[in-house]
């Protein structure tokens, strides 16, 4: 509609920019449910005796979609007849809705040409409003299917993910601006903003919570691979008891890919001392196995570690923790303490512990917002408490990162500084030897502002220069002698018969008895002393 109306009034044209806005965040949730929906059926017409019709199939993937949003499901069809909860979301398949709103926030507020593009509030407020129509159509279709969805966990957390989704895209379409707010910002955000010195030193403090926060991940991610190796047999055999047929097995395998992401998040909560519960009466950390297990037969829960009390091995996964805090120290410390290359001030040992400790908090909050996501319940009674303590996960980490991340980022500070100061110190020294080394030559250095004279526009003698003799004047030979000729290397070296001079005079005749000077190769035109029987008369001037 756009492109063919140019000429529309900026009235007329608002609502129709609105409109496709919404219909961006409608097609990203389509997309997204789409997909899964191809992935359901196919694996539904694969199964060789599928106990349900397509019906069935589509009310399950529309259910899933809903549960990659971070709502609960709660599933009906129970060997005992009650409802039971399900509500441990695959990590990995909250991927692509999570992008799709991110991108359609995004394109929204980069149009194509000949386009007028919205405000970012109102690209978020209509992005946001055509996906969570979407999403409440869904939510009425699975009501009274199988896998239905809880009235409450649609507003939070779902709710919640798309509008962060979606405000994440703006924010990236903006230039991903950090320090002062935008201009739609309300005018007393940006004073206090202005106020402060965090706003200066934003960009290092997201970085350190983020690289801390990835280096939390990919420790749990190598704990849990190492266990898998180390238990292969156990968890090859629950592999291959949970399914006879290979479409089984594959959607088992799709399964356990879609959980990877969720058993790093695990990992990183074993490495950091909290652990993880499997059941409302076990825990499992680096210190000990407690209490009866409540777990599914899965191939990732069978590599979980011996019950009982933990081993050198076990404790090895403290490692985790101890390398997100040196990320963390490292990260802000590059920001503190630049490369020489750059030129900037370093920062003081309380701005730097002070970034330090806000990009422990940042990690903290990272880890305790994954662990919320990773982990929840999957059944009633003992299934009630599945995955890591958010809180707990948080504190440990913010624990760790500024117990050790603070005083790491010191001492790296202090290193670097050293290292700079012992390198310019060592240059100053090594100058001061080379030119004590070298006998200083004193040189004078001539008044450049005069301008030069010629031998026939030299001013009178005074009384106090010794007059010249009949005899010829020596030459000095260069580099001593006579000041006046040592002050001509000053001036520029070009060769003489190349510069513009003007005419020469007129010489005058040979006076009788005068001896001729000798013609002097090393003399210049431009010199001062010139030879003479007679004593020089006052000249006027060229």
């Amino acid at each position: 509609m756009t492109e063919r109306s140019p000429s529309l009034s900026a009235e007329q044209g608002r609502p129709a920019v609105l409109v496709a806005a919404v219909l961006r965040g409608a097609l990203a949730a389509g997309l997204g449910l789409g997909s899964v929906s191809v992935l359901v059926a196919a694996l539904w017409i694969s199964s060789p005796a599928p106990d349900s019709g397509p019906g069935e199939a589509f009310h399950a993937a529309a259910g899933l979609w809903l549960l990659a949003h971070g709502a609960e499901l709660i599933r009906t069809g129970t060997l005992t007849g009650a409802p039971a909860p399900m509500g441990v979301v695959p990590l990995l398949l909250a991927v692509l809705p999570v992008w799709l709103v991110h991108r359609a926030a995004r394109d929204v507020l980069e149009p194509d040409e000949g386009r007028d593009a919205p405000s970012p509030g109102g690209a978020f407020a209509s992005v946001t409003g055509g996906y969570l129509l979407v999403g409440g159509a869904v939510a009425l279709y699975v009501r009274d299917a199988t896998l239905s969805a809880r009235p409450l966990s649609l507003l939070l957390p779902a709710a919640l993910v798309v509008a962060g989704a979606a405000a994440a895209g703006v924010w990236t379409a903006c230039g991903r601006p950090l320090g002062p707010p935008p201009s739609w910002a309300p005018v007393r955000l940006h004073e206090a903003m202005a106020r402060t010195r965090f706003v200066r030193r934003a960009d290092s403090v997201g970085r350190a919570a983020v690289a801390g926060t990835a280096v939390l991940l990919g420790g749990g991610a190598l704990v849990v691979a190492s266990a898998l190796v180390w238990h292969g047999a156990p968890v090859r055999e629950s592999f291959l008891g949970l399914a006879g047929d290979w479409g089984g097995r594959v959607a088992v395998l799709l399964l356990a890919l879609g959980l990877v992401p969720n058993a790093a998040v695990w990992g990183a909560a074993y490495g950091l001392g909290p652990g993880f519960a499997l059941g409302t009466a076990s825990t499992v950390t680096p210190i000990a196995f407690t209490g009866p297990p409540a777990v599914p037969d899965f191939p990732l829960l069978a590599a979980m570690p011996a019950h009982g009390p933990g081993t050198p091995l076990n404790w090895a996964a403290g490692a985790v923790p101890v390398a997100a805090a040196m990320a963390v120290a490292w990260f802000t410390v590059r920001r503190a303490v630049p490369d020489p290359d750059v030129r900037e001030e370093a920062w003081s040992p309380g701005e730097t512990a002070l970034t330090t400790a806000l990009g422990a908090v940042g990690c903290g909050i990272g880890a305790a917002l994954l662990a919320a996501a990773a982990g929840g319940p999957l059944g009633t009674h003992a299934l009630a408490e599945f995955g890591p303590v958010w809180w707990l996960t948080g504190a440990a980490a913010l624990a760790w990162t500024t117990v050790i991340g603070v005083p790491a980022a010191l001492l790296l500070r202090a290193w670097r500084l050293r290292g700079r100061t012992k390198e310019a110190g060592g240059t100053e020294a090594a100058t001061e030897a080379e030119a004590d080394h070298k006998a200083p030559v004193a040189v004078p250095v001539p008044e450049l502002a005069e301008p030069r004279r010629r031998w026939w526009s030299r001013p009178a003698r005074t009384a106090d220069e010794p007059q010249p003799t009949g005899a010829p004047v020596p030459v000095p030979p260069s580099g001593g002698g006579d000041p006046d000729l040592d002050s001509y290397d000053f001036l520029p070296t070009d060769p003489w018969h190349t510069r513009q001079e003007p005419a020469a005079p007129r010489p005058e005749p040979e006076r009788p008895g005068q001896e001729p000077t000798p013609p002097h190769p090393e003399l210049d035109a431009d010199a001062d002393a010139e030879p003479s029987s007679e004593p020089d008369a006052p000249a006027a001037g060229a």
